[in-house]
């Protein structure tokens, strides 16, 4: 029989349950060995789902276990870096959902501790493996963008605070609201289909608007704390420029009074020009001296699950050598962009990025 990889499961979490029980649950060359919550009670109920009877409160017991090659890491941003580093070193692979750090010198300690250890870092990126992204990469990579110079990016929502009060407005735990929470999504997007350009300076503003609005929370994750913290943003914007002079716009919100809501990405280049918007991508590029406008063929009616597909493509690299879609210098650069546009909203001012794990200066 083929080896099969045995994973921990740290982080008896929503975002588990949701997305990555079952992924794991279905590989046939995965075994859940144990689990392990804070909440006892929560790790047990999770236990139950994954078929394992082994649980723990104190994530340094499962990684003292010899029999589990791989964690999953599900839990609140601010324990993201220290696990990993710790099951890095513990010598074991290591998947993390997003985002990979709350700051720029966590997730560079992550990269050199998988760099130290010889083993797998991967962070959840998942919508790099949605087809219409899969299919935009080729397109790009191919030259038929030609030169892609500029973009805007942003996922805004009506009504959506996950958890008010609790971890994810308590920017302690969470590092920030949505510019962390779904920033890291689809400025990742972008900047993985421009080729990852470095990042050199940012400018940015935050804003909190809906601390005290009492509108029910359509996220669907997140659990309130009545009297709970709220020290995060609920709106950012933001403009990157890149070592080769390419520009990125952005902005996200939890609650934005906006007529419609929804995740976009579009970027120009000087051959072609695209625009994604909730599931839909339209191409326009030139013929003959004619705009045309076209639609890709293929349809995502395939129902594939971006999650499913990142958790499966960690498991290839670690048993298979498969090469890793994600680098972890890619959340590095990720993570020193967010601190970059947080540190501008508070200076007003914008943000010059340096060094390898230094998070930014300000531009005089």
């Amino acid at each position: 029989m083929a080896k099969k990889l045995k994973f921990g499961i740290i982080g008896a979490s929503r975002i588990f349950e949701k997305q990555h029980l079952q992924p794991l649950m279905n590989h046939p060359e995965v075994d859940i060995v144990a689990v392990c919550d804070p909440n006892l009670e929560r790790a047990e109920t999770c236990a139950k789902l994954c078929h394992v009877t082994q649980v723990y409160d104190d994530y340094q017991a499962l990684l003292a276990r010899d029999d589990i090659d791989a964690v999953d890491i599900c839990t609140p941003n601010a324990f993201h870096s220290t696990i990993s580093i710790d099951a890095l070193r513990q010598g074991k692979h290591v998947f993390c959902e997003k985002p990979d750090a709350i700051s720029p010198e966590k997730a560079y300690e992550m990269m050199k501790a998988a760099e130290e250890s010889g083993k797998k870092l991967m962070v959840m990126r998942n919508n790099r493996f949605v087809p219409s992204f899969q299919f935009l990469k080729e397109f790009i990579d191919s030259g038929k963008m030609g030169e892609v110079y500029t973009g805007r990016c942003g996922w805004v929502r009506q009504r959506g605070i996950p958890g008010k009060g609790g971890w994810f407005t308590t920017k302690d735990m969470s590092g920030g609201g949505p510019l962390i929470d779904l920033g890291v999504h689809m400025i990742d997007l972008a900047v993985w289909l421009m080729g990852h350009p470095t990042p050199v300076a940012v400018s940015g503003a935050t804003y909190t608007k809906f601390a005290d609005d009492s509108h029910k929370n359509e996220s669907g994750f997140g659990e309130a704390q009545q009297g709970g913290t709220f020290d995060v943003e609920d709106l950012a914007t933001g403009f990157i420029r890149f070592a080769n002079n390419a520009t990125l716009q952005i902005e996200f919100s939890w609650a934005s009074n906006v007529i419609e809501e929804g995740s976009f990405v579009e970027l120009r280049g000087t051959k072609a020009g695209f625009s994604w918007k909730k599931g839909e991508l339209q191409l326009i590029s030139e013929d003959n001296g004619e705009l045309v406008h076209t639609q890709p063929t293929f349809s995502e009616q395939q129902h594939v699950n971006g999650h499913e597909e990142n958790l499966h493509h960690f498991v290839d690299c670690v048993l298979h050598h498969a090469d890793p879609v994600f680098q972890p210098q890619e959340g590095v650069d990720l993570i020193k962009i967010l601190a970059a546009i947080y540190q501008s909203a508070e200076l007003k001012r914008e943000v010059l990025l340096t060094g390898e794990a230094t998070v930014a200066h300000v531009e005089q």
